[in-house]
C-alpha cells in the first residue's frame, strides 16, 4: 500500500490522542494508494483491544465511498506492545479478510512504529507500506 508520511502522522497522533486507549479507523484510497484516514470511535475504550463503533464504521465508509474511494485497510493501535498483530486481532479480522490491517505501535512513545499486515484465513502475512 502506498501512504503518505501526513496519513501515517494522523494514525500517529490518533493513536496518542486516544491513550490510554486503542484508537481505531480506516484507511481510503484507491488502486492501492491511501488518500484519507478516517477515525472511528473504539467502542471498547480498551487499551487492550478495539472494537468499531458500528454507525461510526457505517459512517466512515459512507464517507470514503463519498470521496472516491474505497477502504483499503483498517488501523489500530498498540499502546504497550509492538505493531504486530495480536490473536485477537487475527480472530477479528474474519469479518474483513480483503483488508489491509495497519497497527500503530506506540510502545515506544518517542519513536512510534507504524507496521502492515494481511490477516486472511487466520494467518499473518507482511505488506509494506511504501512511505512517500
Amino acid at each position: 500500500m502506498k501512504i503518505s508520511q501526513q496519513l501515517i502522522d494522523e494514525m500517529i497522533a490518533h493513536a496518542r490522542e486516544d491513550l490510554p486507549n486503542e484508537c481505531c479507523g480506516m484507511i481510503g484510497g484507491s488502486d492501492g494508494v491511501a488518500t484519507e484516514v478516517v477515525r472511528v470511535e473504539n467502542a471498547a475504550a480498551s487499551p487492550l483491544r478495539y472494537e468499531m463503533d458500528p454507525q461510526e464504521q457505517f459512517n466512515a465508509l459512507k464517507k470514503i465511498e463519498g470521496d472516491g474511494g474505497e477502504l483499503l485497510g483498517i488501523y489500530h493501535s498498540h499502546t504497550k506492545s509492538a505493531a504486530y498483530p495480536s490473536q485477537t486481532d487475527v480472530n477479528q479480522a474474519v469479518a474483513w479478510p480483503e483488508q489491509v490491517y495497519v497497527i500503530v505501535s506506540l510502545a515506544d512513545e518517542d519513536a512510534p512504529d507504524v507496521k502492515a499486515y494481511l490477516l486472511a484465513d487466520l494467518k499473518i502475512a507482511d505488506v509494506a507500506l511504501d512511505v512517500a
